[in-house]
């Protein structure tokens, strides 16, 4: 993947004018570091021969002033405009990449861990930056100023500008490359180390309660603290280089102002220069020197964004959701659901997470999925709701495939998960977010039909009783019978039950079950379960096992002919 092409220069493009004014302004700025230092040895030089007026070095001490002023002018514009133009990037990156996020929000955490999403936005937007900032503009802005020195020596001396472009050459190319190839591997383990640490401390958030209980707390903080340990370690192995490599530089530049020196002496000792600039050329070279020497750091950093890039391209690739058709969803009244030889392969898995199902769910069919752990209940949710792309074969509602809907997919079909969030506001307000402009009335119908509207009245503000965070205040049975509600509201013509009762001891499931179908009659319902409570009441039962539909009948049918599932049911109902 040619990273340069897809992420760096389309913004180049984008913000080229910016970014030429950055570099030319920074250009200058040197450049009248180099002009100060040059003029301040020639003013030195020439003040020593004790002129007879100062008249005689008025425009060098002018010039002076003039380059000192401009150079802290020149610096500031360069960096404002390189700022700015910077920014702009970030925010453009930043939207896209949440744009990607977004459009299927749901799925973030079964396709990512939270500790890459976070090392992402944290760090690898961040880094991008330095693209710019320390590896682009300061590259360009130092070959300027090589080319400027060179092409100025050239003038005076081909022979020396010769040397000097060897030697330059050396610090803008040479040790660049040399440094690149011996640090790649350390920039990447340092790397690799930062992001393994957003990893372990996100997944110990989400779990500190288990590590405290368990007793391991110590065990966990050990760990986390080698670890940071060894992050750092590689962090600072890198400084140390980083030292080292200035160091060098530092005395390779001190050598070049010697042999510059002894060569401004012998060129004004053969007439090629006047004595006076013996300490202008002399002074001049470290400015120069200055502007070449990051060159190395920001080709060093290469790898560094490397890694950034290939994780944008990781979650903008798995996000990436084809261009949703256009759909008239007003239209989709008593939609057919069909499956057609769908077999499904998650990326960089061998075999594959769903196997040749073939189905059809007409409209208000109860269908019910029961399968253990793995057996392919949740991919083939994720592919009738269009956020995976079958691997061969069709998903299709209606006459459209189920990934054309994109977000419109959920105003087709509504979903009942294990845990549907409920916001710390009302309960009114809860149960509206089904739909905005349902009124009290129509709210307090569905609370009817849900069975909780008898609860709800033995609260002091009924409707309007605050929910806290999560829904904290309602246990885990009356939270689903709000979120029933919503769907109710919604009245979607699908709806989706994806073990809506986990949690929930066999009694409040097994009315809370009868709820939901009792009103859910004219909808088609997919139920996903690992229970086979109420399952006389559906249509078609289906057992996967292993990617593959391993029993399908109805209770009737598969009761009288399969032992297996005759077992199991009543197994279950001695429960």
């Amino acid at each position: 993947m040619n990273y340069t092409q897809q992420y760096i220069l389309p913004y180049v493009r984008k913000y080229k004018a910016a970014m030429g004014w950055t570099v030319f302004f920074g250009f200058l700025a040197l450049l009248s570091a180099a002009l100060l230092t040059f003029t301040s040895g020639y003013l030195i030089s020439r003040t020593s021969e004790r002129p007879e007026t100062i008249l005689l070095v008025y425009i060098p001490i002018v010039m002076v002033r003039t380059f000192g002023i401009s150079r802290s002018v020149f610096r500031y514009v360069e960096r404002l405009l390189g700022h700015n133009a910077v920014l702009k990037i970030l925010a453009d990156m930043r939207v896209k990449l949440y744009r990607a996020l977004e459009s299927q929000a749901l799925f973030i955490r079964e396709r990512f861990k939270t500790g890459d999403l976070l090392g992402t936005l944290a760090d690898d937007i961040e880094h991008l930056q330095d693209v710019y900032i320390r590896t682009i503009f300061p590259t360009l802005i130092g070959l300027m100023m090589l080319v400027f020195a060179i092409g100025s020596l050239l003038t005076v001396d081909p022979l020396f500008a010769f040397f000097m472009l060897v030697a330059m050459s050396v610090v803008a190319f040479v040790y660049p490359l040399i440094s690149l190839y011996l640090f790649k591997k350390h920039q990447t383990r340092a790397k690799t180390l930062h992001g393994q640490l957003y990893d372990t401390l996100t997944d110990a958030l989400f779990g500190i309660s288990d590590w405290i209980i368990s007793g391991r707390k110590k065990q966990f903080v050990d760990g986390f603290l080698t670890d940071a340990a060894s992050s750092v370690d590689a962090e600072r192995k890198l400084d140390e280089w980083n030292q080292t490599r200035t160091m060098q530089l530092q005395i390779f530049t001190g050598v070049l102002v010697i042999i510059v020196g002894f060569w401004a002496g012998n060129a004004a000792a053969d007439g090629l220069i006047a004595p006076t600039y013996i300490a202008a050329f002399t002074l001049a070279i470290m400015p120069i020197m200055e502007a070449i020497i990051p060159i190395s750091h920001a080709v060093e950093r290469i790898p560094v964004y490397e890694q950034s890039l290939q994780r944008i391209e990781k979650i903008e690739e798995t996000m990436n959701e084809p261009i949703p058709a256009q759909i008239d969803i007003a239209a989709i009244k008593q939609p057919v659901i069909s499956f057609e030889n769908v077999t499904f392969r998650y990326p960089g898995s061998e075999g594959p997470a769903v196997e040749q199902i073939d189905l059809t769910i007409r409209h208000g069919e109860k269908v019910a999925i029961l399968g253990k752990s793995g057996a392919g209940k949740s991919t083939l949710l994720q592919l009738l709701l269009g956020q995976f792309i079958p691997t061969e074969g069709h998903v299709r509602i209606d006459q459209y495939e189920a990934h054309q809907f994109g977000d419109d997919i959920f105003e087709v079909a509504s979903v009942l998960n294990q845990k549907p969030y409920l916001f710390a506001t009302s309960v009114l307000n809860n149960i509206r977010l089904g739909r905005a402009d349902a009124t009290e009335e129509e709210i307090e119908h569905v609370v009817e039909h849900v069975g909780l509207r008898a609860y709800l009245a033995t609260l002091e503000n009924g409707l309007h009783t605050q929910m806290e965070e999560s829904g904290q205040r309602f246990s885990g049975g009356e939270r689903q019978r709000i979120a029933l509600s919503r769907i109710l509201l919604k009245n979607d013509p699908i709806v989706v039950l994806d073990e809506p009762t986990v949690g929930l001891d066999p009694e409040t499931e097994r009315d809370l079950v009868h709820t939901m179908l009792e009103n859910l009659q004219q909808q088609t319902v997919i139920y996903i379960t690992h229970h086979l409570t109420a399952i006389e009441q559906m249509d078609t039962i289906i057992f996967m096992d292993e990617g593959k539909i391993d029993m399908i009948g109805s209770h009737e049918q598969l009761y009288e002919t399969n032992a297996r599932y005759r077992r199991l049911y009543e197994l279950d109902r001695a429960l």
